[in-house]
């Protein structure tokens, strides 16, 4: 064999073979390896900013629908010339809201609001959709129920408007309804106190009404039912004015707890005022007097009310009658025929003077003798009625 035949002769250099030489070969990882930290740094920052914008989601959520439980409805007002910025910075500094920002952000998002002056009931830290609703709804249609039972007095009345509404306030109620503001023509010249002429109910009262126009309300309601019973004529009737049918009415209506008596009181009230008697009306004793007394002592208290001292009517009525005490007081039971037990051993005229609680569902016995009256006393004191 030649040297032309041998194979080593015939190979050609190939660059590749030189691994020194290769540097294609060599530059790919060197570059990859350099790229690593800004992939690295490039990933941290995705999961960085993937996890601010997850917390603030979470906080954003927050601040739209805090967490807790139910929470009670407040007042919350909105004044003439109020924009939405107002408003939500004032929700935000009384506590309804976290923030006034997203407040008016979510909004504008919502919608916006109109809003209209007036007193609004708002649950703090509710979902701001439902604040939002709430302050979308006009406050001439929004209504809270309060009812008054017949023979609360005004306070008593004030009370239970600022407990059901939650915005109007018991003193102002009370000192509106002890002056002569609100005109009435049941009130005599001279009298200020709305006392009696308040006709007990269940009123609707709107979101844009205040204590004044609640008391208007009750006063006109008042005049229509005493229109309707007949108290225009109360001088022909029973000889009393209309205020004082009133005044006997009020006390009607705190002595009497069966609808069958009413007449009959009424009618012992109306006799003892005939025969210039003390009323001798145990609940006139407890109107004006302070707190915790024992009945002994109310009846030593020097009071204008106190009917075990004074004969004649009160000066006012002491509650707020309804219409079937107004509608006794109007109407008094007849006294007892000749031929009633109780008429028994009673020389004529046979009149009802007197009545004593004489059952636990709050009936009375009637007498037209102390002596009567006095066997009917013993009789309660020994079922257990009275002490």
């Amino acid at each position: 064999m030649t040297n032309d035949d041998r194979p080593h002769d015939r190979w050609r250099e190939d660059p590749w073979d030189d691994p020194r030489r290769a540097d294609g070969w060599d530059a790919q990882p060197a570059d990859l390896r350099a790229a690593w930290p800004v992939v690295r740094i490039a990933a941290s920052v995705v999961a960085a900013v993937s996890l601010l914008f997850g917390a603030a989601g979470l906080l954003l959520l927050r601040f739209v629908n805090p967490p807790g439980g139910p929470r009670t409805a407040v007042n919350f007002t909105v004044n003439e010339g109020d924009d939405l910025r107002a408003v939500a910075q004032r929700l935000e500094e009384q506590g309804f809201i976290s923030s006034a920002g997203v407040f008016t952000w979510y909004v504008g998002r919502q919608g916006g609001l109109d809003l209209e002056p007036g007193y609004y009931l708002v649950v703090p830290r509710s979902h701001m959709g439902d604040i939002r609703a709430r302050l979308s709804t006009p406050p001439a249609a929004t209504f809270v129920s309060v009812t008054f039972p017949e023979g609360f007095t005004i306070a008593q009345m004030g009370e239970r408007l600022a407990d059901r509404t939650l915005r109007l306030d018991a003193g102002q109620f009370v000192s509106l309804a002890t002056s002569s503001d609100i005109e009435t023509p049941l009130r005599p010249e001279g009298t200020a106190s709305l006392e009696g002429l308040l006709f007990p109910d269940t009123y609707q009262v709107s979101g844009d009404e205040n204590e004044a126009r609640v008391i208007a309300r009750m006063v006109q309601l008042m005049e229509r039912v005493g229109r309707q019973e007949g108290i225009e004529s109360s001088v022909e009737t029973v000889g009393l004015t209309p205020y004082e049918v009133l005044i006997v009415a009020s006390m009607i209506e705190r002595e009497a707890k069966l609808a069958a008596d009413r007449p009959k009181i009424a009618r012992v009230i109306y006799n003892r005022l005939e025969a210039r008697m003390l009323l001798q009306i145990d609940a006139t004793l407890s109107y004006g007097a302070p707190d915790g007394l024992s009945f002994g002592e109310l009846k030593a208290v020097d009071s204008p009310y106190n009917t075990y001292l004074r004969k004649g009517l009160p000066p006012t009525p002491i509650a707020n009658p309804g219409r079937a005490s107004i509608a006794a007081a109007l109407n008094p039971a007849p006294n007892p025929p000749a031929g009633d037990p109780v008429c028994e051993g009673v020389t004529p005229p046979c009149r009802y003077l007197y009545y004593v609680l004489a059952d636990r569902e709050g009936g009375h016995a009637f007498a037209a003798t102390l002596e009567q009256h006095e066997a009917n006393v013993e009789r309660s004191r020994a079922a257990g009625i009275l002490p």
